[in-house]
């Protein structure tokens, strides 16, 4: 239950001509050239995304990778607080986990505002030379919105008064902020609450001890009414209606060639599709919108 986030072509601003999102958490599309595909992929805690990740870089190296911020979540500078030593920073995940009622909102704001920011940074300097260069970034503005604050205010730990003012300044950002948070698809790795409740007691991060399997569950839940079932109530059509695809990673496939390259002979696939499919008609596909 983890979405790998999005390829996608970087819209306008970002490298490239702006084009269309379609994708379950994150998508959208804005007539134009093409240029280059996002793509965000989704997932629940401990799905083994980081892996893919790699894998992702080595199969595809001219693609460009943006991870999840989880490190300035872990570190957050206090400089601005008096009673703070120079350089002290707060551990603002490990906060939001020990005391989910306090720390949710604080939390899911500053990991919206990270997830905008790396989504707005300028392409490195080795994509401009590459043709309709593939972004993908490990979850998305979308997923923190749809999967992990709805998850929270579901759970008791978001006021109604708070989830809906983060909804509020979420859907203005981006609608103002369009097409530069476009997305082209989703890539749903999927897995059971079980088996990520395994994967992620062996990682043993210390912010993550004691996470249940109920959690899991939960997000999985989430995962799945939006992504594959298509119930979950989604504000932004081009998100609503963007293609996924859905992968198994229930089986260690961090430890297995094969299943390793059946998992990127999928990926493969579906880009390559998507880029034939505009050349021939300038229809819609996994990585391309609409012109």
């Amino acid at each position: 239950m983890s979405v790998i986030n999005y390829y996608c072509y970087p819209p306008a601003g970002r490298g490239g001509h702006p084009v269309n999102l379609r994708s379950p958490t994150a998508g959208a599309r804005v007539g134009g050239h093409t240029s280059s595909p996002c793509a965000a992929p989704l997932h629940p805690a401990a799905v083994g995304k980081s892996t893919f990740l790699k894998l992702l870089g080595a199969t595809f190296p001219t693609w460009h990778l943006v991870t999840e911020p989880v490190a300035q979540w872990r570190k957050v500078p206090a400089s601005a607080l008096p009673s703070q030593a120079p350089g002290a920073s707060t551990n603002l995940l490990q906060m939001m986990y020990q005391e989910p009622a306090r720390w949710s909102y604080t939390f899911q704001t500053f990991s919206c505002l990270s997830r905008l920011k790396a989504m707005l940074e300028p392409p490195p300097e080795r994509l401009p030379g590459t043709p309709h260069p593939v972004w993908v970034f490990e979850r998305s503005v979308y997923s923190d919105r749809y999967i992990f604050a709805k998850n929270l205010f579901e759970a008791g730990h978001l006021e109604p008064l708070e989830w809906g003012i983060y909804q509020d300044w979420h859907g203005f950002l981006l609608r103002q902020l369009r097409p530069r948070t476009t997305l082209h698809g989703f890539l749903y790795l999927r897995a059971t609450p079980e088996r990520c409740l395994e994967r992620l007691r062996r990682r043993a991060r210390s912010e993550e001890g004691g996470i249940q399997l109920g959690y899991l569950q939960q997000l999985h839940a989430q995962h799945e009414r939006w992504l594959v079932e298509k119930t979950m109530e989604v504000h932004f059509a081009d998100v609503k209606h963007a293609p996924v695809l859905v992968l198994d990673v229930d089986k260690d496939f961090e430890h297995d060639a094969a299943v390793q390259g059946v998992l990127m002979a999928q990926v493969g696939t579906a880009e390559a599709a998507s880029r034939a499919n505009l050349r021939a008609s300038a229809s819609s596909s996994f990585f391309h919108g609409k012109k």
